[in-house]
């Protein structure tokens, strides 16, 4: 039985060792498709400012003769960005944050770029990228395909978006009352961190179940406000009331499903399998206590096999002459002997005394 316990956990273990070898081999491809995707996004902005360069250095230099860009087939999508500049590239799932401590609806201030000092309430946050999108701030014009804005019922080849900002380009700004003046006044929060207590929402909202606080001040931040979204009855939906009620009652008094059952979910011949029939476990034992017995038992020859069986049949009537305290039992012309043995000297110190 130890043999088979042992093969178990060899096995499981094997099993774990390649699921981490595995898991390893997936982030590491992740890393290597997030540093790709992230090496063309920043190509495409150093393209993008490059030629910008080189057509303001070309303008000025041609003065009067520099080319008209904003006209052509192209001249209605001149000075716009990508639609890529849309998507920074996703950040690997075990490398990104385990909280996000910014939510639709914060207000935040920007701390980097042309924007840098503006406050306004955040529109959306991306957790796969870890950026966030602040209403009316840090803006561009991003030209999509006519197909593209057809189908949002615009004819404008371009249309002006808030750019995608890095949580780290923000802070928190967060209304706090003045401890000296009474006053409540909205303070930028440097630090913030995430943790208990873990709370459930409210179905259909996207605020996150984790506690914010000020670092160093343990204050709790609330969150902003988030309306789940209303659903409608509809004739083809299935109420939860029908959904909630209680359609088998499990009891003690019986299994929930038959033994044979347990083969079917779980292979019995597997090499992982812990659990095994009582039957099994004890045919397994015996085998292992007649191994050890022939492991235990030395070669004999045929002379000291008759003295083993001699002393095994000496043994067995020794052990017949005694009771079940474990004394011998005297047999009759023992008794006898005793019995003339103790009269006689009884008689003895009878005619001495006398």
């Amino acid at each position: 039985m130890q043999k088979i316990i042992r093969r178990t956990a060899l096995a499981r273990n094997q099993a774990q060792r390649k699921a981490i070898r595995a898991t390893k081999n997936a982030q590491r491809e992740e890393v290597k498709d997030s540093l790709r995707q992230r090496f063309a996004f920043n190509r495409m902005e150093l393209d993008a400012i490059r030629g910008e360069r080189q057509r303001r250095r070309e303008d000025w230099l041609r003065g009067p003769l520099a080319p008209q860009r904003d006209a052509g087939p192209e001249g209605h999508s001149f000075g716009a960005l990508s639609p890529q500049a849309m998507n920074p590239p996703s950040i690997p799932e075990h490398l990104r944050r385990k909280y996000i401590n910014i939510a639709a609806g914060d207000r935040v201030c920007i701390i980097r770029g042309r924007d840098k000092g503006k406050i306004n309430e955040v529109g959306r946050v991306e957790a796969s990228n870890e950026t966030v999108m602040v209403k009316e701030l840090n803006q561009a014009d991003v030209s999509f395909p006519s197909w593209l804005s057809e189908q949002h019922g615009s004819k404008s080849p371009f249309n002006t978006l808030s750019l995608p900002i890095p949580i780290d380009d923000v802070r928190l700004v967060v209304a706090l009352d003045d401890p000296v003046t009474g006053n409540t006044r909205d303070v930028l929060v440097e630090h913030v961190y995430g943790g208990e207590p873990i709370l459930e929402r409210e179905y259909g909202t996207d605020t996150p179940r984790h506690t914010r606080y000020i670092a160093g001040e343990n204050i709790e931040i609330p969150w902003p406000r988030s309306e789940p979204a209303t659903q409608k009855d509809e004739e083809w939906d299935t109420l939860r009331m029908e959904v909630e009620t209680p359609t088998w009652v499990p009891s003690l008094q019986s299994a929930p499903f038959p033994s044979s059952v347990l083969d079917e979910l779980r292979n019995k011949f597997s090499k992982y399998r812990t659990r095994h029939d009582p039957e099994w476990v004890e045919a397994k034992k015996m085998e292992e206590y007649r191994k050890e017995y022939l492991q235990s038992r030395s070669l004999m020859t045929p002379k000291g096999e008759f003295l083993a069986m001699m002393k095994a049949r000496k043994e067995e009537r020794m052990k017949a002459k005694r009771d079940a305290d474990g004394n011998l039992i005297m047999d009759d012309k023992t008794t006898e002997f005793i019995e003339r043995f103790m009269q006689k000297n009884a008689s003895s110190k009878a005619k001495s005394a006398a």
